[in-house]
């Protein structure tokens, strides 16, 4: 769900480029450090978020920061969502996600939407992790692929969040666009009803991206105002395959350092487009990579060990754990509410007929 449809990205203007100062190497840099070692790379970026050089980070994220809330992601092998789709019958695993299939039939989208509705999951140590940037006055904006809300939930709020491939936060008819909010779409989706437009009848459809449809104009008009200004790039949970998201990578100045947080290493550089003068992608290994670190590790895990080395790891598991109290204690009382509300319903029912 957190994949969406390619489009092209039309030629842009050129822009003036806005280059974050690098960070100077200490006195004690070492010979193990200046051969590029991943770990004490890794640490590098600890100490250029540290030097109070670094408040314009961008943080983009995909399917594998949500994963360890329990939501799948879209390509892992036997456990992704398109390997699992077996059930709604699909011509092929992406029609789900396709506009013209979705508008003949919505059924499977709307059944799979009950599985992974927001509202279900708990954000993950990741989408806190970059709150704690927000708060701490280092995060630009989060680029996000993901559908699932959570970033709104952890305390990203509208400007700090660019959602690439849109949200299920509104919808809108597929006719008219009259707007629709979440808990009216919750409250259609979990009755078992195809939600259709109270003013002309047609199909309702969440605001997420599906295959055919143009990514928000936002994501645009926002990137070239972001990357040219940021000073550290950070990708997280995504695999980079889907365009124009993944091309974000190449946008930023060329002194900009690249953070990959991942599972394994991802969006780099085709040799071959490289001879030919088109760069952009990551840049890991060879004799020529200067400011990309992979860190390969879980998203959560990765985001413990940076926070570690920042100095904020107790007060990021501090935020986790108080916030997820916090959601628990929420869905305690809706549910409490909600029983509640059926039992004076129930109590109810035979003085009405008795009056009868």
């Amino acid at each position: 769900m957190s994949e969406a449809s390619e489009r092209p990205e039309k030629e842009e203007e050129e822009e003036e480029e806005v280059t974050p100062e690098p960070e100077e190497d200490s006195d004690d840099s070492s010979g193990e450090e200046a051969a590029g070692n991943t770990e004490m790379d890794f640490l590098r970026v600890a100490r250029y978020i540290k030097s109070g050089k670094c408040k314009n980070i961008i943080c983009m994220v995909g399917a594998g920061i949500s994963t360890s809330a329990g939501i799948p992601d879209f390509r892992s092998p036997g456990t992704g969502l398109y390997a699992n789709l077996q059930k709604y019958n699909l011509p092929y695993p992406e029609a789900i996600f396709q506009i013209d299939y979705f508008k003949k039939h919505p059924e499977p989208f709307f059944a799979l939407a009950r599985e992974l509705y927001p509202g279900q999951f708990k954000p993950t140590i990741c989408h806190y992790f970059m709150k704690l940037l927000k708060d701490k006055g280092h995060l630009r904006r989060c680029y996000s692929q993901n559908i699932d809300t959570l970033e709104r939930v952890a305390g990203l709020e509208g400007e700090d969040l660019i959602e690439a491939h849109g949200t299920f936060f509104t919808s809108h008819c597929v006719s008219c666009t009259k707007e629709f909010n979440l808990d009216w779409m919750r409250d259609k989706i979990f009755a078992d009803d195809i939600p259709r437009c109270d003013g002309c009848s047609s199909l309702v459809k969440p605001d997420i991206v599906f295959f055919g449809e143009n990514l928000p104009v936002r994501f645009f008009t926002s990137m070239k105002m972001d990357f040219p200004r940021c000073d550290l790039l950070i990708v997280m949970g995504t695999s980079l395959q889907v365009q124009p998201f993944a091309g974000l990578v190449g946008r930023v100045s060329k002194s900009c350092p690249r953070l990959l947080i991942n599972m394994e290493k991802a969006g780099q550089a085709d040799p071959m487009l490289g001879l030919l003068g088109f760069g952009g992608g990551m840049d890991f290994e060879s004799d020529k990579a200067y400011r990309d670190v992979a860190h390969i590790s879980t998203c959560d895990d990765g985001c413990l060990a940076l926070a570690e080395l920042l100095g904020w790891k107790e007060e990021l598991t501090e935020l986790v754990k108080k916030e997820h109290g916090r959601i628990d204690s929420q869905d305690q009382r809706e549910k409490s509410k909600g029983a509640a509300a059926n039992e004076s319903s129930a109590s109810e029912a035979p003085a009405a007929k008795k009056e009868e």
